[in-house]
């Protein structure tokens, strides 16, 4: 019998070990897109095409975080063993969070930055809606924002991936194996 595609209380399903994984490399896809744009010159088509990489991307992050979260909702949170002290598995509860708010804020605020530039927002060659009407301090905010999350993306996926190594190598539970397809 194959590994369901649902969470339960004796591991993560592959359907959520798959998009686990998926995301962090869209992710890490995201934050390359931005950091390699500034190696190309203004206006030139190098440096569009990875912002547009960036935007399409970043809002696939935000499609798929939701999916990540009825997947969620309709399993269970696989227990660590040994059990984790109180305060660790509050903070892994709350880093777990904080990253479905990244994922949810930090896209949502760059859509809203190209509404309120009224810069088209592309998606695999589509061009979605914008969400509010051309604003020069709207986009402004947004993107200082936007930026904000970022920064703050970078220490969040930091911590949780020093977190999982942490329980891995040093506490030898079983948090990190829980995310592993085949294990």
């Amino acid at each position: 019998m194959g590994m369901s595609w649902k969470s339960t209380r004796a591991g993560y399903g592959w359907l959520s070990i798959s998009l686990h994984w998926l995301m962090l490399l869209l992710i890490v896809a995201v934050y390359a897109t931005m950091d390699l744009k500034s190696i190309f010159p203004k206006g030139s088509p190098s440096r569009e095409a990875m912002a547009i990489w960036h935007y399409t991307l970043g809002l696939s992050v935000f499609l798929l975080v939701w999916l990540r979260l009825l997947i969620r909702f309709a399993g269970s949170d696989p227990a660590i063993e040994p059990a984790l002290p109180a305060w660790q598995a509050l903070s892994a509860k709350a880093m777990h969070w904080a990253l479905y708010a990244l994922m949810i804020g930090s896209p949502l605020l760059g859509w809203l930055t190209l509404s309120a530039k009224g810069t088209p927002v592309p998606f695999f060659g589509a061009e979605l809606p914008a969400l509010i009407g051309k604003s020069r301090g709207l986009a402004k905010w947004f993107k200082e924002i936007h930026e904000t999350f970022a920064t703050v993306g970078y220490f969040l996926v930091g911590l949780h991936a020093a977190a999982a190594l942490y329980h891995h190598y040093v506490k030898r539970d079983n948090a990190l194996r829980l995310m592993l397809l085949g294990r």
